[in-house]
């Protein structure tokens, strides 16, 4: 009787750490799961953080390009504009021409 005992209660264990197991093995492919979405929501936020600071340092560079040649181009208008009003007499006095 003894042995029967045993015996059962050794099947009952390995049913238990069986069914243990398994229960592991079920969250363990939940936790590679949940795992694989977390990060490729995470490499989609870097993957769209590096295009935004792509798109931004591209921009400060074109916008800066463009700044620079419309600051020039006000500041070459402004000494033709100020060298025609010389020339015809019109300007400030300073840039008047002295006559002889």
């Amino acid at each position: 009787m003894v042995t029967i005992i045993a015996a059962l209660t050794n099947f009952g264990q390995s049913l238990a750490a069986i069914g243990m197991s398994l229960l592991y093995s079920v969250l363990a492919v939940f936790q590679a799961a949940f795992a694989l979405v977390q990060s490729t929501i995470e490499s989609i936020l870097k993957l769209g953080q590096s295009i935004t600071t792509l798109v931004l340092e591209l921009f400060q560079g074109v916008f800066g390009f463009v700044f620079a040649n419309f600051a020039a181009i006000l500041v070459i208008g402004g000494v033709y504009y100020l060298y025609t009003l010389r020339q015809q007499g019109k300007g400030p006095k300073m840039l008047q021409k002295k006559k002889l």
